[in-house]
Formats: structure tokens, sequence, C-alpha cells
């Protein structure tokens, strides 16, 4: 307990607010689907939702400790609304139901019926950062950049936490996800290199489908498997023991094909 000499009043004042929040003891309402943003709870602080395995995939920009807003600032602003701005217009356009910025990246959440959009989303995004994002930032800068990529699916917690308005501002407030996938999706992300995604082994038994499982058979006829199994038994950081890296992209010849095929899988 804190002391009356250990802060000024208004300052414990919100403290003992949040703790007789917290002592109120919490309510938990299930949906299937991921809400509107508007949908979810601010106003009731003990009250949260509660979304079954939903699918998150983060992307996270590889070699952006290398921009400098001190000596490239055009540079790093470039690189940035490159990446990122194309990383919320492409989620969007796959539908993604919540789309979040974070940092030098963002992470889009799909519903536990949307894997296959998940899956052609997180390509559709390495195949851009390989061929558009990496060539344009090295030809601009003479840097050497590129995307980390990692996709999970668990039950996430979610509500708004923040103010409703403080000061004639309504942006001190946030969507809070509670829970695992978008934790493991970033250390999957954190242990790519560029032109790889990883997934975990429980968003992986969700594609059955020859199309997300193996290649076109470009360039020779013959199809073989896209993705590699990752032993993470010893990595304490993950709640899972595999995962699975794939390292292919949109085919040049019969891309556009096979993510409108993908698309069409989800029931």
């Amino acid at each position: 307990m804190m002391g009356e000499a250990q802060l000024p009043k208004r300052f414990r004042d919100v403290i003992d607010e949040q703790v007789r929040v917290f002592d109120q003891g919490r309510s938990v309402t299930v949906r299937n689907t991921i809400p509107d943003p508007s949908d979810i709870p601010l106003d009731n602080q003990s009250h949260w939702l509660r979304i079954p395995d939903a699918i998150c995939v983060y992307v996270d920009m590889l070699g952006s400790t290398q921009l400098s807003a001190e000596t490239h600032d055009k540079n790093t602003a470039g690189a940035y609304q490159l990446y990122t701005g194309s990383a919320v217009r492409l989620f969007h356009a796959f539908e993604a139901p919540y789309i979040d910025v974070r940092g030098d990246g963002a992470f889009a959440l799909f519903d536990t019926s949307q894997p296959y959009r998940a899956f052609a989303a997180a390509v559709t995004f390495k195949t851009f950062a390989r061929d558009e994002f990496a060539p344009r930032i090295e030809k601009l800068a003479g840097l050497t950049v590129g995307s980390h990529i990692g996709v999970d699916q668990r039950t996430v917690l979610v509500r708004r936490i923040g103010l409703r308005r403080a000061g004639g501002r309504t942006d001190r407030q946030n969507e809070v996800w509670a829970g695992r996938p978008v934790n493991m999706a970033a250390k999957l992300a954190s242990l790519t290199e560029h032109d790889q995604l990883l997934a975990s082994a429980r968003f992986f038994s969700n594609l059955k489908d020859e199309h997300a499982l193996k290649t076109c058979g470009c360039p020779n006829n013959q199809k073989v498997d896209l993705w590699t199994e990752m032993d993470l038994t010893e990595d304490k950081r993950f709640d899972f023991d595999k995962a699975y890296s794939l390292k292919s992209s949109w085919c040049s010849k019969h891309g556009n094909e096979y993510c409108e095929a993908i698309l069409s899988l989800d029931k």
C-alpha cells in the first residue's frame, strides 16, 4: 500500500481508483469475431471481450536502425511511409477486421474463419517487401533493409484502456489485446531473415489446400513443399514447439491465380 507521504494526493488518487477497479473483478463476454473498434468496451473498466483463436500477422522493418532521423530525415520518412503505410493499406485491402501500427511495423488480426485470407495477406506483404520496398530503399539511401514477418493464432481478450476525453483530446485511449498471438507473432518475426515468414504450428495446421502448401511448379513443372519445419523446443520464449518457415513469394507467372484461389478457400 502506498503511504500519504509517498506521492502527492492527486497522483495517489489515480492509482487508488485503478486499484479499486482491479479489486472489483472482471467480466468477460465471448465474441466469435473480432469486433469493430467502436464496439470494444471503454467506459466499463471491468469488462473485456474474448475472441477465440484470433490470427495475428505481424510485420516489422528489418534494418530500420540504420535509418537516422537526424542525418537522413527524408530517406527515413520515405522508408517508414512506404513500409508501414503499405502494410496498413494492404491489410485493409485483405479485409483484416483490426489493424494497428507498432513502431516501424504493424499487425493485423483476422478471425478464426479467415486463415487463408491471413496467409494470403502475409505472402502479399512478403512479396512487396522483397520486390518493391527493399530495392527502392537500397537505391534511394544505399541501405540494406527488409522485413520480419510472423504469424500466430490463439484466443485474445480485448478492451480499450484510457480516457474518453482529456483536455479536449480523444486520443488518449487504445485497444489492448491481452493474450499470446500478437506477442508470439512478434517474437516469430524477430527470428526471421529478410524474405522469410515464420508461422506457428497452431496456425499452420489450418492450411490444408495444396495452393498454400506446394509451389505452382515453376520453373520446371515440379511442385515441391513450400514450408520447412523449425524446432523451437529449446526456445522458452514460445508456448509451442514447432514453427514453419516460408521463403517463397508470389510467382511472377501464377501469383495472381494462386492468390485468388487461396482467398476463395475460407469457409
